[in-house]
């Protein structure tokens, strides 16, 4: 799936968001699950990688991924505002379910039917949410692979402080030790709904949408773009604490909670 290039620019990082309680389904075992956070998703023939795993209070089970992955323009068709975008019921391939998903959520549509004028969330609120077959629900755990985690929903960063993604793309032609990926923060743009990430293998197409974490394992952000500054190769991590929100307040869902892995996080140092 296509990457978004823009300017980002440098500040502090602060973010958190407590959510309520709801009761949270019975996860696969992570040794033998095959819906986790980094598999692929392909939307109308776009490849992207999942980041987190959601469930809420009806019971149902959904994987995230990227607004844009449904978006219908060109890779400069970057606000969404004004982005066009598939439909919500639009059909999603999730690699590792036996039926697709359906799109249930998208930022960019959400905005659009809210008219948002925050320039901040038109540019970086990008976050979607596909809600799993439930013939699907046992093959799910919410364990980001290799690092495990995340261990909360929304962290605190420094400028400096590491962090932490795994990319999926199909372009790394299944060659797993290329996935994980430890990166640095240097700040945030948009009033906060952004985070600029330097990595030394930064994301590529088919990265949309990829789970990055904080030093401790809480949930930062979703892989949005790949910025030309102030590194070239720098990936614009989108704030999941601020998207989340949005979902919530615009969504429609029942008790929308995001499950944290199962898996302790264990970074390298």
């Amino acid at each position: 799936m296509r990457f978004r290039a823009m300017l980002l620019m440098v500040s502090a990082v602060v973010l958190l968001v407590p959510t309520s309680a709801v009761a949270e389904p019975t996860w696969a075992p992570a040794a033998t699950a095959t819906v986790t956070p980094g598999v692929q998703t392909y939307t109308d023939g776009g490849q992207c990688t999942a980041n987190f795993v959601f469930f809420d209070a009806s019971n149902d089970v959904y994987i995230g991924q990227a607004a844009h992955c449904a978006g219908t323009g060109g890779a400069t068709e970057t606000n969404g505002c004004d982005a066009g975008s598939l439909p919500l019921g639009t059909p999603v391939k999730v690699d590792g379910a036996s039926k697709p998903g359906t799109l249930v959520y998208s930022s960019w549509l959400a905005m659009q039917a809210n008219g948002e004028t925050n320039v901040g969330a038109c540019d970086y609120n990008d976050f979607a949410l596909i809600k799993l077959n439930a013939a699907d629900y046992a093959k799910v755990n919410p364990s980001v692979p290799f690092w495990g985690g995340p261990t909360a929903l929304g962290a605190s960063t420094a400028f400096g402080d590491d962090l932490y993604s795994y990319g999926n793309s199909g372009l790394r032609l299944g060659l797993s030790p290329l996935s994980p990926k430890k990166g640095v923060s240097l700040g945030e743009t948009g009033g906060g709904w952004s985070h600029t990430v330097y990595t030394v293998t930064p994301g590529i197409p088919g990265d949309s949408g990829s789970a990055f974490l904080s030093e401790n394992g809480a949930a930062l952000g979703t892989l949005s773009t790949v910025a030309i500054a102030p590194f070239a190769g720098s990936n614009g991590v989108s704030d999941l604490a601020k998207e989340f929100a949005y979902a919530v307040t615009f969504g429609g869902f029942n008790g929308l909670q995001m499950a944290a892995g199962t898996e302790a996080f264990t970074p390298i140092p």
